[in-house]
């Protein structure tokens, strides 16, 4: 952590009354007005995760489409995350928040309407890309309107939405698609996206627009910035189930990522107001914080993803008892908060990362040892862990990133911070997806090379199985053959979940190495310093 990363945190000795004075009641309901536009815009990234089995029968699409309802809108949404910074400065903040939450609202009720998957795919996208100009926007205003010695509060509460919207995701889409029908993932967005649109067009008041800056606007950077990060986002999404560069989109796609890059990198240092202002990583803190949270979207996105899995494909779980069991760590983050608050005041931001990312790594480690049997309790230590670590880790993250930008760069930087965060989602998706494919594989073979004709253990428990199926008038060596197949394949899967638990595991550790590599905070606060 570099600077003045401590007294973003809240370690300023001014006086707490005078900073309470200032506190202006209307930035305060904007504000968790924003927040809770926020949360639904992340929620809905993992809301249909555990229900799109209901979805796809009640679209009538095929399995190789389904997955485009969630595909669509991480796409879409990523791509209007850095762009947010810039539109606030030109439209400002209040008009760009109180659209989005309005597009995004009736972007919901109209995929609530999707009687097709074509239908809900465009719904989806519209959803996500107007939905994804609220999340900056929070990060931005939680440090521009409140003093440094408030936000021992205020990034506590961030860093709680951000991380537990996507964690209870499946458990609130479960629970939903269950009790009434598939429809209510989106229809539950509209009451509370009326009020904060509602709310946010009557009480911001952070900034003024500066309509100028539209005759500057690179329309170039926008479109090589859309193909780039929309390719990018397209290529993590699907790469694993298309076979990657053996699939003629993948690799189309991979090259239309990199040269839009390229443009996008040229006219970002070129232009003299580029679509997104990436001098924010000449500060050392934001540099650091940027790299910190694509980790944390690694163990966020690649967690809430593993999970599921592992309790569908072995465990049988339906939607509900998957966001059941994924509750726990949403109480987790919610009982680590305050505490997360709290400390961040009284102790080296390096050492709570260090004890988060410990936890983390601790709970990946003890999953690691991972069987067929493995249950709610058996998964209950290790969500703990997870929940516990995310928020101890998010909270300084948050205050080395941006706590000490300067008010000129803190809505640009947000949108890449925040990029980051679903970048390494999509990156620990795509890791994931791959290792569990090829490791499985790998590990099939092995145990299928040791329940040969020679194996002596393996041939005893093939024939007590076929004389087992023949008392039942079966074709019992035919039942068995297929009966330890079956064994051998539910194995490697677990092995190459093992796998994966231990990669995840290196990298939390990896990380401590990281944190050791930042500076200590100075004793006193900053401005808009780059804290060195």
């Amino acid at each position: 952590m570099a600077g003045s990363a401590t007294a973003t945190a809240g370690t300023i000795p001014a006086a707490p009354a005078q900073a309470d004075e200032r506190m202006d009641p209307k930035k305060l309901i904007a504000f968790f007005a924003m927040v809770l536009g926020m949360f639904m815009s992340i929620l809905d990234i993992q809301i249909v995760s555990a229900s799109l089995a209901e979805i796809q029968a009640g679209l009538s699409a095929g399995s190789d489409e389904i997955g485009w309802v969630q595909t669509s809108y991480l796409i879409a949404e990523v791509i209007m995350i850095p762009l947010s910074g810039t539109l606030a400065r030109i439209i400002s903040t209040r008009y760009l928040f109180a659209i989005s939450a309005a597009g995004f609202t009736m972007a919901s009720a109209l995929a609530a309407t999707a009687t097709n998957i074509d239908q809900m795919i465009v719904y989806r996208v519209i959803q996500g890309f107007i939905g994804g100009g609220m999340i900056p926007s929070v990060f931005a205003a939680a440090f521009t309107i409140f003093p440094p010695s408030k936000r021992s509060i205020v990034s506590p509460i961030i860093g709680l939405i951000a991380t537990l919207a996507p964690t209870i995701g499946p458990t609130v889409g479960g629970y939903l698609s269950h009790a009434f029908s598939w429809h209510w993932l989106f229809l539950v967005n509209i009451v509370p996206g009326i009020i904060v649109t509602i709310v946010t067009w009557n009480f911001i008041d952070f900034d003024k627009p500066e309509l100028s800056l539209f005759k500057k606007f690179d329309w170039w950077g926008l479109i090589s910035m859309g193909v780039f990060l929309g390719a990018l986002e397209y290529v993590l999404e699907e790469g694993n189930s298309n076979d990657w560069f053996n699939d003629s989109f993948i690799t189309i796609a991979a090259v239309a990522s990199g040269v839009a890059a390229i443009v996008f990198f040229y006219r970002a240092f070129t232009v003299d107001f580029p679509v997104v202002d990436l001098k924010a990583f000449a500060n050392r803190n934001f540099s650091f914080g940027s790299v910190f949270s694509f980790v944390m979207g690694i163990g966020l996105y690649g967690l809430t993803y593993i999970y599921p899995v592992y309790l569908g494909r072995i465990r049988g779980y339906d939607s509900l008892m998957i966001g059941e069991t994924m509750f726990v760590s949403g109480l987790a983050m919610f009982f680590t908060a305050p505490i997360a608050g709290r400390l961040s005041t009284k102790m080296d931001l390096r050492l709570m990362m260090v004890i988060g990312f410990v936890s983390f790594a601790a709970g990946t480690f003890i999953m690691m040892h991972l069987t067929a049997d493995w249950d709610f309790y058996e998964l209950f230590i290790p969500q703990i862990l997870r929940g516990f670590g995310l928020m101890m880790c998010m909270v300084p993250i948050n205050n080395i990133a941006l706590g000490t930008m300067p008010p000129s760069r803190i809505r640009g930087a947000s949108g890449l911070f925040n990029l980051t965060r679903n970048l390494g989602g999509a990156v620990g998706l795509a890791v994931i997806n791959t290792v569990l494919t090829n490791r499985q594989d790998v590990h099939y073979e092995r145990l299928r090379e040791n329940m040969d004709w020679g194996n002596p253990a393996a041939i005893d428990q093939m024939n007590n199985m076929a004389a087992n199926f023949n008392t039942y008038g079966m074709d019992g060596a035919s039942v068995a053959i297929k009966q330890m197949v079956g064994l051998a394949t539910k194995q490697a899967i677990i092995l190459s979940f093992s796998d994966v638990f231990l990669i995840l595991t290196a990298l939390f550790l990896a990380m401590i190495l990281g944190v050791a590599m930042i500076k200590k905070p100075a004793p006193q606060g900053g401005g808009g310093g780059g804290g060195h």
